[in-house]
């Protein structure tokens, strides 16, 4: 078999892919003393060659790229010439583009809703600071993307998102003639672009709004069986209501979604630092933390399903790998009265047999049982604002029960994401004094001398439980949270409680 093709200093390893204008190749750059490093690199097709305008863009994207050293987005080594191929080397990224991981992870289910924020996150980051670099002079770029499409979002098996293919951008230092002409992938154009208007970051949004609908719809928002179709359907930018595909999205999702899809660009976001800041709150408000580990662990499970897909072996099911899951937290305690009050007529025992009870006629979990206290855990399968609301009944359930027995309840509540393991069913080692497991705990005991359930803030306005702020309390350094506590079921929601074991005799 035939070794690598030498190209220049580099040698070209594999095809990754080919366009109309040009080739993308897996190479590998040698030096002195062993000096290896991987990179790609991007030919322009010897047809293209001679086409002045289209080497003028090419040009144009090194030089635009070259001023991009970003995190988040694919940097851009050298611009050169060899063997009278124009050429640029560029970062290898070693994963999946966003339409491929789309592809190859079909059969895993529904897009996890956290990590497509945290994916539409990191491209923010990309773009806003694409959108603010000025030139070595000082003069603003006005770099607009004008390809914010899945084909050019990538996603590592290390699980970084890098934004790439500067190649139709626009900037300032070109030409007004080269800004009239219309280019893109149609489907994830912007009213503006599809009719050569000027275009501003507010275009970037509009695509970068397409990706994040579909990632977290599944479905094709504009795409049409004939090009004259989707343009008219890009042009009138009417979007159907993301929670009619899913329905477990919140209206604050869907409230972004359309804001960043408005058909006049002065009804969408100003800029992207407005959009993180807006997508940044859902996440935080709704507990749908995504790391990047948890895209590693996603982009490797795609690979391999579409691996055992294509050897026609069993499919790779997500449930049998670490991922985030939505939880919800309950930790409570029967606590002693003061002395000045008569002595419990139960003993705490009692009480946590019956709460147990509780927990489980509403599909929860016990994770922990001690003394007159225990832990309890609901995946949020249902949707959170479903799964508070019963979180929410099992708790004024338990402070009746600790109420009628002669205690005092410690409670808190508290939802946040989870990598469950497969094996165990729960987080990693450690996990009781991470994340929302400790928090819950931290709420309880600080609700001990109350004697009523205390709520974080996210948990008070997901639920539909009547809750009364408490107010903000310090956590760590500057950093507060806002508390609630609860102080009566969601309307319509009596309670519903277990009958208590019977006494021992």
């Amino acid at each position: 078999m035939a070794g690598p093709e030498v190209f220049g200093k580099y040698h070209l390893i594999e095809p990754i892919a080919t366009g109309g204008m040009a080739e993308v190749w897996r190479a590998r750059q040698q030096g002195v003393a062993g000096f290896e490093k991987i990179v790609c690199i991007k030919k322009v097709l010897t047809s293209l060659a001679e086409d002045e305008e289209f080497v003028r863009l090419f040009v144009d994207e090194a030089r635009i790229a070259t001023h991009l050293v970003h995190v988040n987005i694919v940097q851009v080594f050298e611009l050169d010439r060899t063997d009278d191929t124009l050429f640029m080397a560029m970062e290898f990224v070693h994963g999946l583009d966003l339409a491929r991981l789309i592809a190859q992870a079909r059969s895993l289910g529904p897009f996890p809703v956290p990590l497509a924020l945290f994916i539409a996150g990191e491209v923010l980051k990309a773009l806003a600071f694409a959108h603010e670099r000025a030139a070595d002079d000082g003069a603003p770029m006005r770099i607009v993307h004008c390809d914010i499409s899945p084909q050019n979002v990538l996603c590592s098996l290390a699980g970084e998102v890098k934004l790439t293919d500067f190649g139709i951008s626009r900037a300032a230092f070109q030409s007004k003639a080269l800004h009239k002409v219309v280019r893109g992938k149609y489907a994830y154009m912007s009213p503006e672009q599809v009719d050569g208007r000027p275009l501003d970051r507010r275009t970037d949004l509009f695509s970068l709004g397409i990706v994040l609908y579909e990632l977290l719809t599944g479905q094709r928002l504009f795409k049409a069986k004939t090009r004259d179709q989707t343009l008219d359907r890009v042009r009138r930018a009417e979007v159907p209501s993301p929670r009619g595909y899913r329905p477990e999205l919140s209206e604050d999702v869907e409230s972004l979604l359309l804001k960043a899809l408005q058909r006049r660009p002065e009804d969408r976001f100003p800029d992207a630092h407005a959009f993180l800041e807006a997508l940044t709150r859902v996440v935080l408000r709704e507990g749908h933390r995504a790391t990047h580990s948890d895209l590693a662990a996603f982009v490797r499970a795609a690979a391999a399903a579409a691996e055992a897909a294509a050897k026609g072996e069993a499919p790779v099911r997500l449930e049998d790998l670490a991922h985030p899951t939505t939880v919800v937290v309950l930790a409570a305690e029967a606590a002693l009265p003061p002395r000045s009050i008569a002595s419990p007529r139960r003993s705490a025992e009692e009480l946590l047999a019956g709460w147990v009870a509780r927990v489980e006629a509403e599909d929860g979990q016990v994770w922990e049982r001690a003394g007159g206290s225990l832990l309890a855990v609901w995946a949020a399968d249902a949707g959170l604002e479903r799964t508070l609301d019963r979180v929410v009944r099992a708790a004024l359930d338990f402070q009746a029960e600790a109420m009628a027995g002669g205690f005092r309840l410690a409670a808190g509540v508290c939802p946040g994401v989870a990598r469950l393991r497969p094996d165990t069913g729960r987080p990693a080692e450690g996990w009781e004094l991470a994340g929302p497991f400790y928090l819950a705990r931290w709420l309880m005991n600080l609700s001990a001398h109350r004697g009523r359930v205390l709520l974080t803030d996210v948990a008070a306005r997901r639920s539909r439980a009547r809750a009364a702020v408490l107010g903000r309390i310090p956590i760590q350094g500057n950093h507060s949270i806002q508390l609630h506590e609860l102080v009566g079921p969601p309307p319509g929601l009596p309670l519903n409680r277990v009958e208590r074991p019977p006494r021992p005799h």
